[in-house]
């Protein structure tokens, strides 16, 4: 279902007030199948299965070039082969085409085995185009892994020591990130268990945000904040400290979901369509093995497309990386729209997962794994506070109130969302970034959706606001508020006002949209509630999601078939909301 934040016309409010109320009692009731456990809980799951796919793959980019260039140079990597225990990528057709042609096209291998192709305009015309294509082949393999390295680990061999020294961005020599490296590794024998520990440390004390202001290993650390180039960071300073060696991985994630069957229900994974930042561990007795430091360790999916490998993100930067050396009467600098398209030719997804009783409290995928370790054991949550009856009445709302997702990039034309760089005199560059629009199409005839929000304390709601994008069509959207039945939906509290699709904005980019209940303003006490979208005619809505479950809790965000009963359906992400009105600072 679907929803949106602004007033509708007045003349057709009682109507649409009729045809909600019609469009409800026709639906079946919205319920949500509790599958995982309270975030009191672990939420560490093995995996078991295969994962193929055949993917045809497309990046394109067309270049303005301003004016006044002198030279102007655009580079790429070529995707490799590459090989783990648990993950394959297979490279076939590549191919690279410049119109016009560049004067000059050299090809070479940096020091990291990166495969990079160079091309030069010492008279840059007004437009450039590049395309690049291959078809790959990947596979995940989820089954049983055995390692048997130790902890600390030997020296490693001369070709993977420069995956153990901190750069700027992976500080792992500061006393802040070695004294928390040591701390999570105490007592440790194997590799293995010194991973997962930092790994589950990882997940459950930095929360995905994009952009964030830095990128670095420190500031990620004091800040607990970041996108997938912070995970990345942090993750290999915190390795690196201990003497395992981490090396970045760039590359295209797609947004093609998968499913894992579970005891009860489906989790379902989605990224968005674009670059990406990982891990891969270097095991002496497995080789290099792909950890994703946001949910997956020793895999990632085939839903990856690997890249470009280096020591950080500052040094992985060659694939799309634009740079030029401009005159003295240089006005306008080049503007560069990236297109990332994929296809997949043929997929086969057969994957189960078993919750665990120890591990994170956030979620983390892993296959099965024969080594020595300890179980990380966490430590229960709190549940919100309950309020007696008779406080309840003496309670004065009176203090302003906000809490939510609240963090996404707003207003942003994901089609240009590079930054020019100076790179010396007279010199300027444009990298990569990792900006990736992160939605989902809510306003289908075939799925509803719904997310959860855990107050702790009493709130008298006032309006609820959800980061939508229309693209099109008509319609009328609203939001319902239900209580919390045993992990579902229960009683239906309050409706939002109506809101008329064309009423939101067709600019690019997602932005906040108000739904008001300052008519009804019901009071919700501290607890789980569920923000239900609806809608009725035909408008095409995104609804922004973040990755991994930054503010709620992991159960919280759902879809079901429409004609479905439960909502037997979990995704690993969470959709970016915010609940405003009126709380009281009375003692409770």
């Amino acid at each position: 279902m679907a929803t949106s934040f602004q007033q509708p016309g007045r003349t057709k409010v009682k109507d649409m007030e009729m045809i909600k109320r019609t469009v409800l009692s026709a639906l079946p009731a919205l319920g949500i199948l509790l599958i995982f456990a309270l975030s009191a809980r672990a939420e560490n799951y093995t995996v078991t299965g295969d994962m193929s796919s055949r993917i045809h793959y497309e990046l394109q980019h067309s270049i303005t070039v301003g004016d006044d260039i002198k030279q102007l140079m655009l580079s790429f990597v070529l995707p490799q082969n590459f090989q783990s225990s648990t993950y394959r990528q297979v490279v076939r057709n590549a191919d690279l085409a410049f119109a016009p042609e560049p004067q000059e096209k050299k090809r070479h291998k940096d020091s990291r085995g990166n495969d990079i192709i160079v091309a030069t305009w010492n008279s840059a015309p007004p437009l450039i185009t590049a395309r690049l294509t291959f078809q790959a082949t990947n596979s995940t393999r989820l089954q049983k892994q055995e390692t048997r390295s130790p902890f600390p680990l030997p020296p490693p061999p001369i070709e993977i020591a420069p995956y153990l020294k901190a750069t700027a961005q992976i500080q792992s020599e500061s006393s802040e990130i070695r004294n928390l490296s040591l701390e999570l590794t105490r007592n440790v024998k194997t590799e293995f268990d010194a991973v997962q520990r930092v790994m589950s440390w990882v997940v459950d004390h930095v929360r995905y945000v994009n952009p964030p202001p830095r990128y670095d290993a420190l500031f990620t650390l004091e800040s607990g904040r970041g996108n997938c180039q912070n995970f990345s960071h942090l993750s290999a300073a915190l390795l690196r400290a201990v003497g395992i060696p981490v090396r970045i991985v760039n590359g295209v994630t797609l947004n093609q979901p998968f499913d894992i069957a579970l005891q009860k229900g489906t989790l379902t994974f989605k990224m968005g369509q674009g670059r990406h930042s990982w891990i891969e561990i270097w095991f002496p007795d497995q080789g290099w093995i792909p950890y994703d430091p946001q949910n997956t360790q020793l895999f990632v999916s085939n839903r990856f497309v690997r890249i470009e490998v280096g020591v950080d993100n500052n040094e992985t930067k060659n694939d799309g990386l634009l740079r030029w050396f401009r005159g003295r009467n240089a006005t306008v600098s080049p503007k560069l729209q990236e297109t990332i398209g994929a296809s997949l030719s043929s997929d086969s997804v057969a994957v189960k997962g078993s919750r665990q009783s120890y591990g994170p409290r956030n979620l983390l995928l892993t296959p099965e794994v024969r080594a020595e370790f300890k179980p990380v054991e966490i430590k229960p949550s709190p549940p919100p506070p309950v309020i007696p009856e008779e406080k309840k009445k003496e309670l004065r709302y009176d203090v302003p109130f906000l809490f939510g997702n609240l963090e996404f990039p707003g207003n942003v034309d994901f089609a240009f969302p590079r930054e020019t760089m100076a790179a010396g005199k007279n010199a300027f560059e444009m990298t990569r970034n990792f900006l990736v629009e992160t939605a989902e199409y809510v306003t289908t005839q075939v799925t509803q959706y719904a997310q959860v929000f855990v107050l702790n304390k009493p709130v008298r709601l006032e309006r609820v606001g959800l980061a939508l994008h229309r693209f099109g069509g008509d319609g009328w959207l609203w939001v319902d508020i239900h209580e919390d039945k045993d992990g579902k939906p229960g009683r239906l509290i309050s409706a939002s006002a109506i809101v008329n699709a064309e009423d939101l904005s067709l600019n690019p980019g997602y932005r906040w949209a108000d739904f008001s209940f300052s008519v009804s303003q019901p009071v919700l006490m501290p607890g789980r509630y569920w923000i239900a979208l609806g809608f009725t005619g035909s408008p095409i809505v995104n609804w922004f999601f973040t990755y991994g479950k930054p503010v709620g809790p992991v159960d919280g965000t759902r879809y079901k078939g429409i004609f479905q009963e439960d909502w037997s359906g979990a995704l690993n992400y969470e959709f970016n909301y915010r609940i405003g009105g009126l709380t009281s600072n009375q003692e409770t």
